[in-house]
Protein backbone atom coordinates (compact mmCIF):
# COMPACT_ATOMS: atom_id res chain seq x y z
CA UNK A 1 0.00 0.00 0.00
CA UNK A 2 1.52 3.66 -1.18
CA UNK A 3 1.05 5.96 1.86
CA UNK A 4 2.52 9.14 2.70
CA UNK A 5 3.46 10.49 6.28
CA UNK A 6 5.79 13.10 8.08
CA UNK A 7 7.81 12.94 11.23
CA UNK A 8 8.21 15.53 14.06
CA UNK A 9 10.45 15.65 16.85
CA UNK A 10 9.76 17.85 19.95
CA UNK A 11 12.41 18.55 22.81
CA UNK A 12 11.42 18.38 26.58
CA UNK A 13 9.76 21.50 27.25
CA UNK A 14 9.10 22.93 31.27
CA UNK A 15 6.20 20.65 31.50
CA UNK A 16 5.59 18.42 28.95
CA UNK A 17 8.35 15.93 28.39
CA UNK A 18 7.85 14.96 24.62
CA UNK A 19 9.99 11.49 23.77
CA UNK A 20 13.64 11.02 21.89
CA UNK A 21 11.39 9.46 19.71
CA UNK A 22 9.35 10.82 16.41
CA UNK A 23 5.82 11.43 16.14
CA UNK A 24 4.29 9.95 13.42
CA UNK A 25 1.15 11.30 10.93
CA UNK A 26 -0.25 8.85 8.02
CA UNK A 27 -2.19 11.33 5.64
CA UNK A 28 -5.22 9.27 4.14
CA UNK A 29 -4.48 5.63 4.71
CA UNK A 30 -8.14 4.94 3.71
CA UNK A 31 -10.90 6.48 1.27
CA UNK A 32 -13.78 4.69 2.73
CA UNK A 33 -17.24 5.59 4.52
CA UNK A 34 -16.56 3.20 7.30
CA UNK A 35 -13.17 4.70 8.34
CA UNK A 36 -13.97 4.57 11.91
CA UNK A 37 -14.73 1.16 12.23
CA UNK A 38 -11.72 0.21 9.08
CA UNK A 39 -9.59 2.02 12.07
CA UNK A 40 -10.16 0.29 14.86
CA UNK A 41 -10.13 -3.28 12.95
CA UNK A 42 -6.80 -2.46 11.83
CA UNK A 43 -5.59 -0.82 15.16
CA UNK A 44 -7.12 -4.42 16.87
CA UNK A 45 -5.28 -6.52 14.40
CA UNK A 46 -2.12 -4.82 14.47
CA UNK A 47 -2.25 -5.06 18.46
CA UNK A 48 -3.52 -1.96 19.22
CA UNK A 49 -6.31 -2.11 21.79
CA UNK A 50 -8.55 -0.83 24.41
CA UNK A 51 -9.59 1.23 21.90
CA UNK A 52 -12.20 4.44 21.98
CA UNK A 53 -14.03 6.88 20.26
CA UNK A 54 -14.89 10.30 21.33
CA UNK A 55 -12.89 13.47 20.94
CA UNK A 56 -9.11 15.03 21.74
CA UNK A 57 -9.29 16.74 24.84
CA UNK A 58 -8.59 20.66 24.37
CA UNK A 59 -6.27 21.18 27.06
CA UNK A 60 -2.47 19.94 26.67
CA UNK A 61 -2.01 16.84 28.14
CA UNK A 62 0.66 13.48 27.91
CA UNK A 63 0.26 9.62 28.76
CA UNK A 64 3.47 8.17 30.70
CA UNK A 65 2.31 4.81 30.89
CA UNK A 66 1.94 3.89 27.11
CA UNK A 67 2.12 5.23 23.58
CA UNK A 68 -0.96 6.32 21.74
CA UNK A 69 -2.94 6.23 18.29
CA UNK A 70 -5.30 8.60 17.04
CA UNK A 71 -6.94 7.73 13.83
CA UNK A 72 -9.24 10.58 12.56
CA UNK A 73 -12.46 8.32 11.88
CA UNK A 74 -15.03 11.60 10.47
CA UNK A 75 -14.39 15.22 9.92
CA UNK A 76 -11.21 17.62 10.42
CA UNK A 77 -9.85 19.12 13.57
CA UNK A 78 -6.44 21.44 14.51
CA UNK A 79 -3.92 19.26 17.22
CA UNK A 80 -2.00 20.71 18.70
CA UNK A 81 1.17 18.26 19.44
CA UNK A 82 4.66 18.92 21.48
CA UNK A 83 3.30 21.09 24.09
CA UNK A 84 4.46 25.03 24.18
CA UNK A 85 7.16 24.80 21.44
CA UNK A 86 4.80 22.57 19.71
CA UNK A 87 3.54 22.86 16.33
CA UNK A 88 -0.51 23.18 15.43
CA UNK A 89 -1.43 20.86 12.35
CA UNK A 90 -4.95 19.40 10.81
CA UNK A 91 -5.92 16.63 10.21
CA UNK A 92 -8.83 14.86 8.82
CA UNK A 93 -10.35 11.59 7.98
CA UNK A 94 -8.41 9.06 6.92
CA UNK A 95 -5.04 10.59 8.75
CA UNK A 96 -3.81 8.65 11.59
CA UNK A 97 -1.08 10.26 14.71
CA UNK A 98 0.95 7.86 16.42
CA UNK A 99 2.13 9.97 19.21
CA UNK A 100 4.90 8.33 21.75
CA UNK A 101 4.21 8.00 25.49
CA UNK A 102 5.42 11.85 26.94
CA UNK A 103 4.19 13.66 24.06
CA UNK A 104 1.77 16.59 24.73
CA UNK A 105 -1.15 16.86 23.14
CA UNK A 106 -4.84 18.33 22.62
CA UNK A 107 -7.43 19.73 20.23
CA UNK A 108 -7.11 23.72 19.34
CA UNK A 109 -10.04 24.08 16.90
CA UNK A 110 -12.35 21.46 15.55
CA UNK A 111 -13.73 22.40 11.88
CA UNK A 112 -16.40 20.00 11.36
CA UNK A 113 -17.78 17.47 13.42
CA UNK A 114 -14.73 14.98 13.89
CA UNK A 115 -14.45 11.43 15.78
CA UNK A 116 -10.89 9.99 17.22
CA UNK A 117 -10.20 6.20 16.89
CA UNK A 118 -7.56 5.76 19.67
CA UNK A 119 -5.74 2.53 21.14
CA UNK A 120 -2.27 1.71 23.08
CA UNK A 121 -0.13 -0.98 22.27
CA UNK A 122 -0.76 -4.32 24.01
CA UNK A 123 -4.04 -2.34 25.45
CA UNK A 124 -2.05 -0.65 27.92
CA UNK A 125 -4.14 1.45 30.31
CA UNK A 126 -2.96 5.10 29.92
CA UNK A 127 -2.92 7.97 32.57
CA UNK A 128 -3.81 11.28 31.71
CA UNK A 129 -1.35 14.04 33.14
CA UNK A 130 -0.49 17.80 32.61
CA UNK A 131 2.46 18.35 33.43
CA UNK A 132 3.09 19.49 37.22
CA UNK A 133 6.84 19.37 38.26
CA UNK A 134 5.54 16.37 40.63
CA UNK A 135 3.45 14.52 37.68
CA UNK A 136 7.15 15.10 35.57
CA UNK A 137 9.86 13.88 38.09
CA UNK A 138 7.88 10.32 38.19
CA UNK A 139 6.53 10.27 34.82
CA UNK A 140 9.66 10.28 32.88
CA UNK A 141 11.16 7.31 34.40
CA UNK A 142 8.11 5.32 33.13
CA UNK A 143 8.28 6.85 29.62
CA UNK A 144 11.96 6.13 29.19
CA UNK A 145 11.60 2.41 30.30
CA UNK A 146 8.22 1.83 27.56
CA UNK A 147 9.23 -0.88 25.24
CA UNK A 148 8.93 -0.26 21.47
CA UNK A 149 5.46 -1.65 20.38
CA UNK A 150 5.65 -4.61 18.42
CA UNK A 151 3.62 -3.34 15.31
CA UNK A 152 2.82 -0.17 13.73
CA UNK A 153 -0.91 -0.08 14.25
CA UNK A 154 -1.72 0.91 10.92
CA UNK A 155 0.84 -1.14 8.80
CA UNK A 156 1.93 -4.28 11.35
CA UNK A 157 5.46 -5.45 10.57
CA UNK A 158 5.89 -3.15 7.17
CA UNK A 159 5.35 0.91 8.64
CA UNK A 160 7.16 3.21 9.80
CA UNK A 161 7.23 3.12 13.46
CA UNK A 162 9.26 -0.09 13.35
CA UNK A 163 11.75 1.95 11.14
CA UNK A 164 12.01 5.12 13.22
CA UNK A 165 10.86 3.93 16.91
CA UNK A 166 14.93 2.48 17.87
Amino acid sequence: MDYQFEKYHFADTATIPNNRLPVIVYRQVIASTEMSDWMEETFKANGWTNNWRDIVLHYDHFHSTTHEVLGVGEGTVTLHIGGEKGISIEVSAGDVLILPAGVGHCAVSEHKNYEIVGGYPDGRDWDLLTGTADEREKAIPRIEKLPVPQSDPVFGKEGELLKLWK
